[in-house]
């Protein structure tokens, strides 16, 4: 399949989705600026999908990510996330100012990374090809995709690390913590 036909199947498999309709619809009125929501929501979306699972997997957290270069405290994260929390309090919501991730991520994750420039730059340094993804629901109610791994891994359920800016150690912990195998056993795990 070319990537316009993924793209095309994700935005079907997404506006079918009422429940993620209503987080893109939160965040959109929420508006933090240059905000998206991707990762593992939506691998978990098509993936549970492909699988023809009639129940969703569970999931951790729905991440939102946004970049305000003005105000780069963890204050401004806690801030966008109370804010989605009083829209839609049911949902374990992840707000994090991609402007600020070089400050913190070394103490988190041992490796100093230079300051991203936009979110969708950051969308680009997130762990696995397949969830190298976000979207964001417009004005107009259309969707705007981020893949800048493209869509091939998410659809033929690959999973691999995006090396950027994770180690082999890094993505095989992630592989044990998020039991990817047990969860969607079709998937195809790289671990190069």
């Amino acid at each position: 399949m070319d990537s316009t036909s993924y793209e095309q199947d994700l935005k079907l498999i997404i506006y079918a989705n009422s429940w993620f309709m209503q987080i893109l619809e939160a965040a959109r009125d929420c508006n933090p600026p240059g905000w998206l929501v991707g990762a593992g929501v939506i691998r978990n979306i098509v993936w549970d999908h492909l699988h023809n699972y009639q129940k969703p997997t569970p999931l951790s957290d729905v991440d939102l990510i946004f970049f305000d270069p003005h105000d780069l405290t963890p204050e401004r994260d806690q801030a966008v996330q109370n804010q989605l929390l009083r829209r839609l309090p049911a949902i374990k919501w992840e707000a994090t100012n991609q402007a600020a991730v070089h400050l913190w991520y070394k103490e988190s994750f041992g490796l100093a990374v230079p300051p991203l420039s936009s979110s969708e730059e950051a969308v680009a340094t997130w762990p696995e090809t397949a969830t190298c993804i976000a979207l964001r629901l417009l004005s107009n109610n259309e969707l705007q995709l981020v893949a800048p791994c493209g869509l091939a891994d998410l659809f033929e359920m690959v999973l691999r690390r995006n090396s950027r800016r994770v180690s082999k150690e890094i993505f095989q912990r992630r592989l044990r913590e998020k039991r990817i195998s047990s969860k969607w056993p079709r998937v195809k795990i790289i671990d190069d």
